[in-house]
């Protein structure tokens, strides 16, 4: 399964990428080493969106906390950049995609990222990482 980051990336050119104990959703849990993952640069923090695309170096679950009874999954990830995204893609281009049954990769990417705005990994399907690779 293909993957993307939601995140603070202060520098999109960098060959590598660490996020710690991020917060997970849609699956997001389930990346692994050699997965493919695709970067954006979280307009919280001042970024762009879609920056880059990477694989997975290493992954590891963070232990969840005794003291908690709910508590959302995270994952601290290395990643490895393999392409810079060519074409703009952020959440002034997905925003009018609010239709949450049409089935197109821009409504998935919008109702999985921002309709609840917080960082996050996400889990995508086949059909919305093959759009988000037109971006490269």
């Amino acid at each position: 399964m293909p993957y993307a980051i939601k995140a603070e990336i202060e520098d999109p050119q960098a060959e590598t990428f660490v996020f710690a104990a991020q917060k997970t959703m849609y699956g997001g849990k389930h990346i692994a080493e050699g997965d493919v993952v695709f970067l954006f640069a979280s307009e919280n923090e001042g970024g762009q969106g879609l920056v880059a695309r990477g694989v997975v170096t290493s992954s590891e679950a963070t232990p969840r906390r005794p003291d908690l009874e709910r508590q959302t999954p995270r994952v601290s990830v290395s990643v490895r950049r393999t392409a810079l995204a060519m074409k703009r893609l952020g959440r002034d281009e997905l925003k009018r995609f609010k239709d949450w049954q049409d089935g197109r990769p821009e409504t998935e990417l919008n109702f999985k990222f921002y309709r609840q705005a917080t960082n996050k990994i996400i889990g995508v399907s086949d059909k919305a990482s093959a759009f988000l690779d037109s971006f490269f």
